[in-house]
Order: C-alpha cells, then sequence, then structure tokens
C-alpha cells in the first residue's frame, strides 16, 4: 500500500481521467433533465454504477469480502448524506450549465475544512480563513452577475441547488474520514450505490418517464461514467496526495467547458473564468491545510 503513494504522475493521470468520466456522467443527466425526473436520474445512474464497482472489486479479489462492514450506521449516515447530494447536483445541472455546476462542487473540501472545525474540534488555522474567504469571492462573482439577468431566476435556483449539493457532499465526505478507520473503500462505495439507488426507487410512486432507446442509453452510460469515475477518483487519491492532485483540478474543468460548447452550445461565461481561479484557490488551501496536519491527525 505505501509503494502506491510513489506513483504521482499516475495519479495525476487517474485525476484527470476521472474528470472527463464525472463530466461524461452529467452530460448524460443534462442531456435527459428536460424529460427525465431527478428521481429516476439517480436510479438508473446509481444501478448501472454498480457494474464498474463490483467488476473492480473482483479483479482486486475483494468482493464480497471486502463489504464486511462493523459501522452500518456510519453506512447509512454517509450513504444518506451522498445519496441527497446526488439529488441537489443532478437537480442543479439542470438548471446551469455542466461547466457552472462541476465548479460548484469544488466547494466541498471548503465545506469540509469549515466543518472540521465546527464539528470535530480541529483548528480555525489562516489556511482554512483563507480558502472560505475565497470561495466565497468566486460565488460572488459567479452569482451576482445573473441575478438580474433574463434567465436570473433559474440560474440562481441552480446556483442554491448545486452550493447545497456541496455542503451534503462536504457531510458525507466528514462521515468518510470517521469510518474509513474500520471500513474498506470497497464497503464505502459499496453502500453508497446501493443507498441511492433505493432512494431514486423511492420516487417511483411521484412518476417516472417512458423512456426512449436514447433516454435509457444516456442513463445507463451516465451509471458506468459514474462508478468508473468513482474509481479513477479512488485510485489517484491512493497514487498521489491531495495537495499534488489539487492543481489539476484546472484541468479537470476543461472537461465541462469544452462539453458545454461542443454539445449543448453554451459558451463559457465570463463569471465562470473570474471564479474558476478565485474557488480552486480556495480548494488549493484546503488541500495544503490537510497536508500541514496529515501527520498531527494520525497520531
Amino acid at each position: 500500500m505505501d509503494n502506491l503513494q510513489e506513483k504521482p504522475t499516475k495519479g495525476i493521470l487517474l485525476r484527470i481521467l476521472s474528470g472527463a468520466l464525472f463530466t461524461g456522467m452529467l452530460v448524460c443527466i443534462k442531456a435527459v433533465s428536460d424529460d427525465v425526473p431527478v428521481g429516476q436520474s439517480v436510479f438508473f445512474r446509481s444501478l448501472f454504477a454498480l457494474f464498474p464497482i463490483v467488476i473492480f472489486l473482483m479483479i482486486r479479489r475483494e468482493f464480497p469480502k471486502a463489504l464486511a462492514t462493523r459501522r452500518p450506521l456510519g453506512h447509512l449516515l454517509r450513504s444518506g448524506l451522498g445519496a441527497a447530494a446526488m439529488f441537489f447536483s443532478f437537480s442543479a445541472v439542470a438548471f446551469l450549465p455542466v461547466a457552472e455546476a462541476t465548479l460548484l462542487v469544488q466547494l466541498a473540501p471548503i465545506f469540509m475544512a469549515l466543518g472540521g472545525v465546527l464539528l470535530l474540534g480541529e483548528r480555525f488555522s489562516f489556511c482554512r480563513a483563507g480558502a472560505i474567504v475565497l470561495a466565497l469571492a468566486g460565488m460572488a462573482v459567479l452569482v451576482v452577475p445573473n441575478l438580474n439577468s433574463e434567465a436570473g431566476d433559474g440560474r440562481l435556483l441552480g446556483y442554491v441547488l448545486g452550493t447545497f449539493g456541496a455542503l451534503l457532499t462536504a457531510g458525507a465526505l466528514l462521515t468518510v474520514r470517521r469510518i474509513s478507520r474500520t471500513e474498506t473503500a470497497g464497503s464505502i462505495a459499496f453502500y453508497f450505490i446501493l443507498v441511492s439507488s433505493l432512494a431514486g426507487l423511492a420516487t417511483l410512486p411521484l412518476g417516472w418517464a417512458s423512456l426512449s432507446h436514447t433516454e435509457f442509453g444516456l442513463l445507463v452510460l451516465s451509471g458506468l461514467f459514474g462508478g468508473a469515475g468513482h474509481i479513477a477518483m479512488t485510485l489517484a487519491f491512493r497514487y498521489a496526495e491531495v495537495s499534488r492532485l489539487a492543481p489539476f483540478e484546472y484541468v479537470a474543468l476543461a472537461w465541462p467547458v469544452v462539453a458545454d460548447w461542443v454539445l449543448f452550445g453554451i459558451p463559457v461565461s465570463s463569471g465562470f473564468l473570474l471564479a474558476l481561479p478565485l474557488m480552486l484557490s480556495g480548494v488549493g488551501l484546503a488541500a495544503l491545510e490537510g497536508r500541514r496536519f496529515k501527520r498531527p491527525l494520525r497520531q
């Protein structure tokens, strides 16, 4: 396991790949968002994400033994938060360009830094304060210009939904920090996907759409992309430290910008270009904070 930490180039390439896969997932969700309810999208995305996850665990000879757990309530909390985050994020991408919805997800490490102080008793340092200020500045630059635009109402709702999605994602990741001391990465991923599938299925009485072949194919692809992206992201952080991967968030965000332009005809906005360096600088500071306190937290 220690040797895995000595391959930063592989970690960087996997992070870039995961960005492309997650972009593919959101593109599929956005493409069907006008006709397919969010709960139905969550169900199909989660169900078909099981396939790459299970195959990956089988290749590593960790299935089904990796699913054994001593923290069922911890899994339930993490999975519930993650499922709720998926509902909010998929709702946001219906109102926003893929690039802006993806950028809002980057708020999760900032919320984690704040949650570490409020919930885990970690020290409120200069790095954390700077990360929060930069993230808030980036949000202001992104949101304020759209408040008076013709599409302002829908865009503003998308920003609110995306921000709540990032907040819930941060809560889920903080829970992962707690349960990963005894639980495997495979079990955490598997139970999250299982709970998300059940949460999506629970919306069936509210009414689901009759899917065309194209819509069904896109939903299947969203699950395959999402599951493969999760694997690539997990391996990326195993091969390289968070602080080393942070600068490549810019590269990962190039995928959704291209997807918006080529597939949906949406040009990148000036607000996005101004918010991008501010918010990702905040993410970088949050990553620097995590590296600084990495050894003390292990003791």
